[in-house]
C-alpha cells in the first residue's frame, strides 16, 4: 500500500522539477529508519545539488509541492535535509476500495510492458500421439502467462509450435503398414495411432532393424513422395482435431501454430551462416558447433544429412525476431530440455547474437508424475488429458447437484468448475517442481482448490445481488480494524503481485494469493454481519466484498479459469 505511495511521489515529484527547472531528476523515496520519523522519508541532498539552491528553500518547496498532491498522507515535515512524511491508513484504504470498485477488471493494469513484445512458444504437442496429461503444464502454464503479461501491457504473441515433423512419422507410418487396418483406423484414429506408436518402439526393441525402416519412410515424407506425404498429412489434420478438443473446453488459443515442418526451408541459411563463420565442424560425419567445456556442442546436422531440433530452433528463432521484433521470447518446456536451451543460447552467442541470446529465457516446469512415474506415450503409461478433464466435470456435476439440485445450466457450469479445478491444481504448485497427478484431490470443493476460489466469487456474487450501495459513503475507521485492514492490504497489492508473476514466469504467484485474499475473506465474513443495518457501515463492507469479488474474478481469468455467478 505504502510502496504505491512512495513510487506516486517519485513521479509526481521528477514531473514537477522536469517542467519547472526542465531537469531530469531521479528523486529517492524511501522507508525512514526510525518509525517515528514517519511512513515515509524522501532526502532532497541529489535535489540541492543539481539545482544548487539553498537547502531551506529545496525542502520548503517539496513541501508545498508535497501538500498540494491528492495524495492519502495525514502530515508533512521535514528534519534538515529530510522531508517526512505519515500516512492516512483509513484515508488510503478508502482509496484503494473506491479505485478496485470503479475499475473493474482493469484493477492491477501495469504499464510496464508498454511498448514491447514477448513471444509465447507452448503446449506443442507431438502429432500422432494423445493430449496427455503431461501437456497440461506447458499449454496452461503458457496460456496464463500471456494473459499475465497482457495485463502487464506487453503485447503478446502465442505460438504453439507443433512437434510435426521427425523421425516419428517413419515410425507411425511403418507401424501402419505393418499392423494397421485403415478403415480401422478412421474410426478412432488418435487412439488406433496412438496403439500403433506403442507397438512399433516396443517390437523396435526385438527387431533393431524397424528403426531403419522408419529412418527410411521418413526421408520419404522429406523428398516429397506424395504417398507418404498425403499419411503426413492425415496424421496432422486428425491430431489438430483432438488437440482444438481440448484446447476449446480449456479456452487456450493460440496466434500461430507455425510448427517444425515450417521451418523445412528455413534452416539451410543458419547451416550456411554457421560455415561461413567457421563456427561449424565435421565430428565423425556430423556437423556441431562446439561450446564451453561445461555444454556438450549442439549437433546441428547428423551425419546422414539430417537435421535436428536445434537447427530448426534455429530457424524459428531468427525467423520469428524477424517477423515479431520481440523484446523477449519465452519457451514453456520441461525441465528435462535445459541443456537444449543452453546449447541453442550458446550457439547464437557464439554465432554472434549476444542480445538474441539473452533475450531467450526457458521457463521450464516439473514432470507430472503417476504412480511417482513419467508419464510416456512410447510405454502407453499415459493419462489422456480429455478423459481426465471429463471425469473432473462429472465430479463437479455431482456436487452441484447435492449443493444445488434446482440450479439452471448445471452442465454448463460444470465444465467450468470441473476444468478450472485441473487447471488450478496444476498452476498452483511452483512450476519448476514435479508433481503427483491425483484427480481426487483437485475435484474438491474445499481447500486449496480451484472450486474453492470460484465458490467464494460466488458467495460474494450473492451477498451483492440486488443491493445497491454507495462506495463514496463509507467509514474509512473501519479498516483499521485487523481484519478490514489485511484484505485492505491484499487487495493493495493486486498490481504488484501480477507484475511479479510475470517477472518471475510464474503463475502459481497469481495461485497463492487469489487462496490468501479468498481465506482472508472468508475469515471475514465469518466475524462481521455484511449486510448491516446501519448504511454507511453496510456501503463499507459491500465496497470491501465487491473490491475482493473483482479481484478474484480477474485473478482467475488471468489463470485461464472461469469465474462463475452461482454454483
Amino acid at each position: 500500500m505504502i510502496e504505491q505511495i512512495k513510487l506516486s511521489l517519485k513521479e509526481k515529484l521528477e514531473a514537477y522539477y522536469k517542467e519547472k527547472y526542465s531537469m531530469e531528476l531521479s528523486i529517492v523515496v524511501e522507508t525512514p529508519k526510525k518509525a517515528e520519523m514517519g511512513d515515509i522519508s524522501i532526502p532532497m541532498f541529489t535535489v540541492v545539488k543539481a539545482l544548487r539552491k539553498p537547502m531551506p528553500e529545496i525542502v520548503a518547496e517539496a513541501l508545498e509541492e508535497i501538500k498540494s498532491l491528492d495524495l492519502p498522507i495525514l502530515n508533512v515535515s521535514n528534519a534538515g535535509a529530510f522531508v517526512n512524511l505519515f500516512v492516512d491508513k483509513a484515508k488510503l484504504s478508502a482509496k484503494i476500495i473506491q479505485n478496485a470498485v470503479s475499475e473493474g477488471e482493469a484493477y492491477g493494469n501495469s504499464t510496464i510492458g508498454n511498448g514491447k513484445t514477448i513471444v509465447l512458444d507452448y503446449s506443442s504437442p507431438n502429432i500422432a500421439k494423445s493430449f496427455s496429461v503431461g501437456h497440461l503444464r506447458s499449454t496452461m502454464i503458457g496460456n496464463s502467462l500471456k494473459l499475465i503479461l497482457q495485463k502487464c501491457g506487453y503485447n503478446t504473441v502465442a505460438i504453439n509450435y507443433l512437434g510435426d515433423w521427425g523421425t516419428q512419422f517413419g515410425k507411425m507410418i511403418v507401424a501402419i503398414e505393418k499392423w494397421g487396418d485403415i478403415d480401422v483406423i478412421k474410426k478412432d484414429p488418435i487412439n488406433e495411432l496412438a496403439s500403433l506408436y506403442v507397438r512399433v518402439n516396443n517390437e523396435e526393441k526385438d527387431h533393431p532393424e524397424i528403426a531403419e525402416e522408419a529412418r527410411e519412410a521418413f526421408r520419404k515424407i522429406e523428398l516429397g513422395e506424395p504417398k507418404y506425404v498425403e499419411m503426413w498429412k492425415w496424421i496432422r489434420e486428425e491430431s489438430l482435431k483432438e488437440s482444438e478438443q481440448i484446447y476449446d473446453l480449456l479456452g487456450v488459443t493460440f496466434d500461430s501454430y507455425n510448427g517444425e515442418a515450417f521451418y523445412n526451408d528455413k534452416m539451410e541459411p543458419i547451416v550456411n551462416e554457421l560455415e561461413e563463420k567457421k563456427i561449424l565442424e565435421e565430428d565423425q560425419g556430423a556437423l556441431v558447433v562446439r561450446l564451453s567445456d561445461d555444454i556438450p556442442p549442439a549437433l546441428i546436422k547428423r551425419s546422414d544429412g539430417g537435421t535436428l531440433y536445434i537447427t530448426r530452433d534455429l530457424a524459428a528463432v531468427f525467423w520469428r525476431k524477424k517477423e515479431y521484433n520481440f523484446s523477449k521470447a519465452f519457451y514453456v518446456v520441461g525441465g528435462e530440455q535445459k541443456l537444449h536451451f543452453q546449447q541453442l543460447k550458446g550457439v547464437l552467442s557464439k554465432m554472434g547474437y549476444q542480445d538474441l541470446s539473452d533475450s531467450i529465457m526457458h521457463v521450464n516446469f516439473g514432470m507430472v508424475l503417476k504412480d511417482g512415474k513419467k508419464m510416456s506415450t512410447r510405454k502407453g503409461n499415459v493419462v489422456k488429458l480429455y478423459d481426465i478433464l471429463m471425469q473432473a466435470i462429472d465430479a463437479a456435476k455431482k456436487q452441484i447437484e447435492e449443493k444445488n439440485p434446482n440450479m439452471e445450466n448445471k452442465d454448463e457450469i460444470a465444465v467450468k468448475v470441473g476444468c478450472g479445478a485441473v487447471v488450478f491444481n496444476d498452476l498452483k504448485n511452483f512450476r519448476a517442481l514435479d508433481y503427483e497427478f491425483d484427480i481426487n484431490a483437485m475435484v474438491r470443493f474445499e481447500g486449496q482448490t480451484g472450486p474453492y476460489l470460484q465458490y467464494t466469487g460466488v458467495r460474494i456474487a450473492s451477498i451483492l445481488r440486488d443491493k445497491t450501495f454507495d462506495v463514496n459513503n463509507i467509514d474509512a475507521k473501519l479498516f483499521e480494524k485487523p481484519h478490514y485492514f489485511e484484505i485492505v492490504k491484499q487487495i493493495a497489492s493486486f498490481r504488484q503481485t501480477i507484475e511479479k508473476a510475470s517477472e518471475e514466469a510464474s503463475p502459481s504467484v497469481v495461485a497463492k494469493y487469489l487462496l490468501s485474499l479468498a481465506s482472508s475473506f472468508n475469515k471475514f465474513y465469518s466475524l462481521e454481519k455484511i449486510n448491516a443495518e446501519d448504511e454507511v457501515v453496510r456501503n463499507t463492507n459491500f465496497a470491501l466484498a465487491k473490491s475482493v469479488r473483482v479481484i478474484l474474478n480477474e485473478g482467475l481469468r488471468l489463470l485461464g479459469i472461469n469465474y462463475l455467478d452461482e454454483m
